[in-house]
């Protein structure tokens, strides 16, 4: 696995695949409130690309061309998450995109445990550390651990959706994933308007 960090945004040299793991770390779980401070990519080649960004540098002109590129599948999880803060900072809502969290609720109904850390330990057959998700992201300089765990939530995704995909073949639900994943961008919106904690579709 080799880290590659990047200031606010990404070389116009970098060349990634069509297929793009990606993952954000904010200074918290509000939209509303907290920024975003890191976003972190591979294409599953085994090398993670992050980037950092100071307070209010979203410019990001390479990133956002990347972000936006529709010929590339996103690979995310927890998609609704990451999909609204990227909007809210960036401006790029995320099309198409897989969500593995998604996926795996259609396709392993035989536990409630649909976490990156046990998908991960079943399909992947890796063990990825948690201790950082609730460190410092906002700080001038990333740690090493920090880095080591943005880089293991896109590493492993692509062998996720592999597995993921294969059963929910193999259950016949295929076809009630697609749906949902392009509902994503609609439930993304009602979030960022102000209806998160609202089923619009209940009684």
């Amino acid at each position: 696995m080799t880290i590659h960090l990047h200031h606010n945004d990404i070389p116009t040299d970098l060349s990634l695949g069509n297929m793009l793991a990606i993952d954000t770390e904010a200074m918290g779980l509000r939209n509303g409130r907290d920024r975003l401070c890191v976003l972190q990519m591979s294409d599953g080649q085994g090398d993670a690309h992050l980037v950092r960004f100071a307070p209010g540098q979203y410019e990001a002109p390479n990133l956002r061309k990347l972000l936006a590129d529709e010929s590339r599948l996103k690979l995310l999880h927890y998609a609704r998450f990451d999909m609204a803060i990227i909007k809210r900072h960036l401006g790029i809502m995320l099309t198409p995109v897989y969500c593995t969290k998604i996926a795996s609720k259609i396709a392993r109904t035989y536990t409630d445990r649909h976490g990156l850390k046990e998908l991960a330990r079943e399909i992947a057959g890796v063990e990825i550390s948690k201790q950082q998700q609730s460190s410092d992201w906002g700080q001038e300089e990333l740690t090493e651990a920090q880095m080591n765990y943005a880089a293991s939530d896109v590493l492993y995704l692509h062998k996720i959706r592999e597995g993921l995909e294969s059963m929910l073949a193999r259950e016949e639900r295929s076809h009630l994933l697609e749906p949902c994943l392009s509902f994503l961008p609609h439930r993304v919106m009602l979030d960022l308007e102000g209806w998160g904690d609202s089923d619009v579709f209940s009684h």
